[in-house]
């Protein structure tokens, strides 16, 4: 982890800086990078007693990723999985599928999970300016208390870099094999004193990758996406941001559909989903004195996926109230307040649809935490709560108790209870899809899936327990350990055959229901480093085990989904990343990533996906201090591989290719 982002030199008219040259920084300087995913409020990272990771500026540009989800591969404990040239399962401490439903994502602090599977479309987010971000804050492990339900497993808040950072032009352009063009303009300026403005635009096209059996998958994807973002000092004591953006795009999938109500199961087609989204968030923050502040976040988010089986609507506003306050001189308090208001229209086919079409929900949620100062500078307790009523399951309590002790300015312990709930979806409740007829054609047996809407929260009991150190100026660790207990999590069930006459011809419905008659512990150990080994050469070292053991109640007759979720997780995965700057103006980039094999995976589940490393090299030339040319090498070690299998059966896995790119980087 490397502290920095751009910093922009005095006003609009003088072009900015490229990246700090952060090399000079010490271990201590790394330590100290301020944080505020935890607790909804700035604090060090050394003293914050969570398993959090920081994915900075210069580790996003160093990288040589072009996705966000790529970025996110360096998070020890973060299981990424790309399914095809658009869709990934991303998850922390298991659980990964498609639709992982345990991971909130925000940018900004904007929820961008959505409520019709409790989880996040990345093709919706995955190609954000990966320049005007100023670091990924990603905690693994529950954030409830703060945050709400769905927060169960982790959380990962991308923050971006406010308009004084990004004054002047950009221009970014990218050519390769896999990622065949892609580029991106923005301007960023000084409205008037104390107001700073960028606004941009991005494009990029995608070719398709290989099915399973090495043809073509179908699976190309375009995009085009512009925003913008104004930072304001309305006053002395008063800030407003304002940022939104809007995307369109299309991308192909190979997916898989129901022809008749007769057909025995599933055929492959090739499928293209057009896709348009928007979103508007502004932040108003007052600062009463400096022991007292206040902030008001309004969003509104308009998307529109047109899914030939499932096509969706859906718009979400969201307002959330903080108030931060410090009393005496050993408690530092913060609460809030938030709503959100959604509401969707959901089409469907033979295939898949929900029953009803449209809905409306409604989220009441309040928090509060309080941060006492045992003894000032060495230990700390912080005790907190979240309420949060949903219009599925009711009202929900979520507490957590962290503790976090520094024995010498170089060392930190921290242990947490926490409680977490994933809180229903709509395809928890009221999903209905056709599997297949498992009868003749003559007398049909259809086999359906059906939503519950009795379903109820799953239940997390998280223990935690950390430490972090720093061996002199060059060597920094962070571990963190973990034993969560799981209830009440999702099964399928058979229910009660019923006959039915539509659609023709008649035919008897064997229906599977969604219940909450798992249970089970998965447990964990994680670790990240950094290592100064020269001011020339820097390494970052990570690893990660999860074990999960799953079991269903007495009354369950699912014998599949257990055996899915323990096979879900890598045992082991590893990664070493190291940068060495070979002159001035030229510096070499490599990262090496493990991941175990996958077992009891796909729909069925039979598939298990053989473990692989995955080997980055990029080399970058800055022959001028505001131009950079970078050639970038992905996936190396192998022509193509297979990372993930989608649980569901909607659409067919591609195999990930060994791919380059070249790209240019002229800022003025």
């Amino acid at each position: 982890m490397i502290a920095g982002s751009l910093t922009g030199e005095g006003r609009a008219q003088q072009p900015p800086k490229g990246p700090q040259d952060l090399s000079t920084l010490t271990i201590e300087d790394l330590m100290n990078i301020e944080v505020t995913s935890v607790s909804k409020k700035g604090e060090k990272l050394a003293r914050t007693a969570a398993a959090i990771f920081v994915i900075t500026a210069e580790d996003i540009r160093r990288s040589g990723a072009t996705s966000i989800p790529d970025v996110l591969r360096m998070v020890p404990g973060l299981d990424v999985g790309q399914i095809n040239g658009s869709t990934w399962a991303i998850s922390a401490r298991g659980f990964n599928q498609q639709f992982s439903n345990k991971m909130l994502v925000m940018i900004d602090g904007r929820a961008v999970y959505t409520s019709l599977f409790a989880g996040v479309f990345w093709d919706d987010i995955s190609d954000f300016p990966l320049e005007d971000i100023a670091r990924i804050e990603v905690i693994r492990g529950p954030g409830g208390t703060i945050w709400g339900a769905n927060a169960v497993n982790g959380v990962i808040n991308i923050l971006t870099k406010k308009s004084a950072e990004t004054r002047g032009a950009l221009v970014v352009a990218q050519g390769g094999n896999i990622d065949r063009e892609s580029g991106m303009l923005q301007y960023g300026g000084e409205l008037k004193a104390g107001t700073d403005y960028r606004i941009y635009t991005k494009y990029f096209n995608r070719t398709n990758l290989p099915d399973l059996n090495g043809q073509n998958g179908d699976d190309g994807w375009h995009q085009l996406r512009g925003g913008f973002r104004m930072d304001s000092a309305v006053s002395s004591k008063d800030s407003l941001m304002v940022e939104g953006d809007i995307t369109t795009g299309r991308e192909g999938e190979l997916g898989f559909v129901l022809p008749s109500i007769t057909s025995p199961g599933y055929l492959a087609e090739s499928e293209q989903i057009n896709s348009t989204n928007g979103s508007l968030e502004s932040v108003w923050k007052h600062v009463y004195s400096p022991r007292s502040d206040t902030s008001l976040q309004v969003s509104f988010d308009r998307g529109k996926r047109n899914d030939p089986q499932n096509p969706e609507t859906r718009n979400t506003l969201d307002c959330d109230f903080q108030h931060h306050i410090a009393l005496g001189g050993r408690q530092d308090v913060v609460w809030g307040l938030g709503y959100r208001y959604t509401t969707d229209l959901i089409l469907g086919s033979l295939t898949v649809f929900e029953n009803p079409a449209s809905s409306t929900q409604q989220i009441f949620d309040g928090f509060f935490q309080d941060e006492i100062a045992l003894i000032p500078d060495r230990l700390y307790l912080t005790g907190g709560m979240k309420l949060e009523h949903n219009d599925y399951s009711g009202f929900e309590i979520m507490p957590s108790v962290r503790m976090a002790w520094a024995p010498s300015a170089s060392q930190m312990f921290w242990i947490a209870v926490s409680r977490a709930l994933r809180a229903p979806s709509r395809y928890d409740t009221n999903l209905v899809l056709n599997i297949g007829n498992i009868g003749t054609s003559a007398s049909p047996d259809v086999l359906r899936l059906y939503g519950n809407p009795q379903y109820q929260d799953e239940r997390l009991l998280a223990y935690e327990a950390g430490y972090r150190t720093a061996f002199g100026s060059h060597i920094s660790v962070d571990l963190a350990a973990y034993f969560d207990d799981y209830d009440n999590l999702q099964t399928t069930e058979p229910g009660t055959p019923f006959a039915e006459a539509t659609p023709a011809p008649s035919h008897v419905v064997f229906p599977l229901i969604y219940e909450n008659l798992m249970y089970g512990a998965a447990y964990g150990l994680e670790i990240a480093a950094n290592v100064k080994v020269t001011d020339r050469w820097t390494l970052a070292p990570g690893y990660a085990f999860e074990q999960i053991h799953m079991h269903t109640g007495p009354a369950s007759q699912d014998t599949q989904t257990a055996p899915f979720v323990e096979g879900a997780a890598p045992h082991h995965s590893a990664q070493l990343r190291t940068h060495f700057e070979l002159s001035k103006n030229l510096a070499l980039d490599a990262a090496a990533y493990y991941v175990d094999r996958l077992t009891n995976q796909g729909p069925f589940p039979s598939v298990t996906i053989p473990a692989y490393t995955r080997l980055d090299l990029g080399l970058t030339w800055k022959p001028l201090e505001r131009i950079s040319f970078s050639l970038v090498g992905q996936n190396l070690l192998q022509d193509h591989h297979l990372e993930f299998e989608d649980v569901n059966g909607a659409l067919q896995s591609s195999q990930i290719r060994r791919s380059a790119y070249s790209k240019v980087t002229w800022r003025f």
